[in-house]
C-alpha cells in the first residue's frame, strides 16, 4: 500500500512540475542604431524583465546573416567587443537593459538597409521562457545624459 501511495503522490508532484507553465520575460523598446549602407555590422538594444532566473541564449532575425548577443568593455581607452558565447544572464525580477556602450545585439551581415525608420525583424530565444519575436524599430539613439556631455 506505501508503494501504492508513493507512486500516486510522485506522479502527481510530476504532473504539477509539467503543467508549471515557463516563467515569461517582459521585453520592451527594442530598437537598433542607423547604419551606413557598407556597414558590415549593426546594432540593436532592448530592455528585458525575467520573471525568473533566465538567461538570453540566441537571437536570429533574418535581416542579417545572424544576431549575436556581445558585450562591450573599454581597455585602456580601446573600445572591446566580444561575443557571449553562453548568453546573458536575467536574474529574476530584474531589468537588464542591452545598451550602447554595453550588452547588446549585433547583426552580422546586414540584409536590409539600417536606415531611420526600417524595422527589424528579431526573434529572442532564451534558456526557460518561450522565444519572443519583436520588431525593433531603426532610431537614432537619445540624447546623452551623461554628466559632462552638454555642449
Amino acid at each position: 500500500m506505501k508503494t501504492l501511495t508513493l507512486l500516486a503522490a510522485s506522479a502527481a508532484a510530476l504532473a504539477l512540475t509539467a503543467a508549471a507553465p515557463a516563467p515569461k520575460v517582459v521585453v520592451a523598446d527594442a530598437w537598433c542604431r542607423p547604419a551606413p549602407p557598407a556597414a558590415l555590422a549593426g546594432g540593436c538594444y532592448v530592455t528585458l524583465t525575467a520573471g525568473g532566473d533566465d538567461r538570453l541564449v540566441a537571437v536570429e532575425t533574418s535581416a542579417a546573416d545572424r544576431g549575436e548577443i556581445h558585450t562591450m568593455s573599454m581597455d585602456g581607452g580601446i573600445m572591446r567587443m566580444r561575443k557571449l558565447s553562453e548568453g546573458l544572464a536575467l536574474p529574476a525580477g530584474k531589468t537588464v537593459s542591452l545598451k550602447p556602450g554595453a550588452d547588446h545585439i549585433m547583426l552580422i551581415g546586414p540584409k536590409i538597409s539600417l536606415q531611420e525608420g526600417t524595422k527589424i525583424p528579431l526573434t529572442l530565444k532564451f534558456l526557460k521562457a518561450p522565444a519572443i519575436k519583436v520588431e525593433a524599430v531603426v532610431r537614432a539613439p537619445k540624447a546623452s545624459t551623461m554628466p559632462g556631455m552638454a555642449h
